[in-house]
């Protein structure tokens, strides 16, 4: 059976599998990142599993994959095949195509980034197949997004489109400072570690997180609904901006977050259409593959290289989704 290689790299995992052209994951694996080892590390434990992977489908099917595709955080040249910047690995200019590529063989190797491989997977074969205009946005550690357009994603003149969670949606002095240096960003404020944090001061407990605060907020806890309801409020106003530019006509909502279902999802799409005055709403949806996306839409990568046309008609979500 053709197969080919998809390779997701986290921060504390990587997760790989071998993907058939009707996006069934027909093997899958996970290792640790292993970043407290340092970024050549890293680099080497993804060519070792990658290897791995080549082995597992010679036995198994008797030939290697026709091609791989992963996924990384960071900044991403996806057309050098290189992993600018990841601050979380410690990587910098990592030519991760050409050396992939070297050691599995030659066979074509595509490199994206990892919320829009992911907003790749969704959108054709997720809870965005048939839609022709998307935004995938994961609310994560941070927020980012992946605007679908006609089954491919926009990767802007820079390689940044997406980036909402660097949407200012608070302003003054009192606005929280964000990591990339400026203020009120909307991940500063609805990402689900500024749920978790804002839950850990309201509540007292330095434990406390996201998934505790929707507990919460479920069991009636005054303080949790107030939490929530400041996030839910801040992530409709960045969502709204998207709206008003992009015209979506499917907003699909993934992450940690998301796990918390109609606890966020009633409130926000409440607070979405209280915002928009005079258009047509989108549809707000969870994500449907959960953390395989990121392998699948590897996958999908790697089969577009050899432009073999994967089967988009059969419901293949649930067995993908595993």
């Amino acid at each position: 059976m053709k197969h080919v290689i998809a390779l997701d790299v986290g921060g504390t995992t990587i997760k790989a599998a071998l993907v058939a052209p009707d996006h069934t994951l027909l093997y899958e694996t996970r290792r640790p990142t292993g970043r407290e080892r340092g970024p050549d590390a890293v680099v080497d434990g993804i060519l070792g599993l990658a290897a791995e992977l080549r082995a597992v489908g010679e036995e198994r099917y008797g030939q290697g994959a026709v091609a791989a595709g992963v996924a990384v955080p960071g900044i991403v040249d996806t057309a050098s095949g290189t992993a600018v910047y990841a601050a979380n690995l410690g990587w910098r200019d990592v030519p991760l195509r050409d050396v992939l590529a070297e050691r599995l063989g030659g066979i074509p190797v595509a490199v994206g980034h990892d919320v829009r491989t992911g907003g790749l997977a969704e959108g054709r074969i997720g809870a965005g197949r048939g839609a022709d205009r998307f935004l995938f946005v994961p609310l994560g550690t941070g927020i980012a997004g992946a605007i679908g357009i006609d089954g491919r994603i926009e990767a802007g003149a820079h390689g940044n489109a997406g980036e909402i969670g660097h949407v200012a949606v608070r302003t003054g002095p009192d606005a929280p400072l964000c990591g990339c240096g400026g203020r009120g960003c909307l991940e500063t404020l609805a990402s689900a570690s500024a749920v978790s944090r804002a839950w850990a001061e309201a509540s007292g407990d330095p434990a406390a997180d996201a998934a505790g605060c929707a507990r919460a907020v479920e069991a009636g806890d005054e303080r949790a609904r107030a939490v929530w309801q400041r996030a839910v409020d801040a992530l409709a106003d960045g969502l709204v901006v998207a709206v008003s530019l992009l015209d979506p006509g499917t907003l699909i909502i993934g992450g940690g977050l998301a796990e918390a279902g109609g606890t966020l999802f009633a409130p926000l799409r409440a607070a979405v259409a209280e915002r928009v005055t005079f258009r047509k709403l989108p549809l707000i949806v969870p994500a449907a593959l959960g953390d395989a996306a990121g392998c699948l839409g590897a996958g999908l990568l790697a089969w577009d290289l050899l432009a073999v046309p994967t089967d988009t008609t059969d419901d293949t979500t649930e067995v993908s989704a595993r």
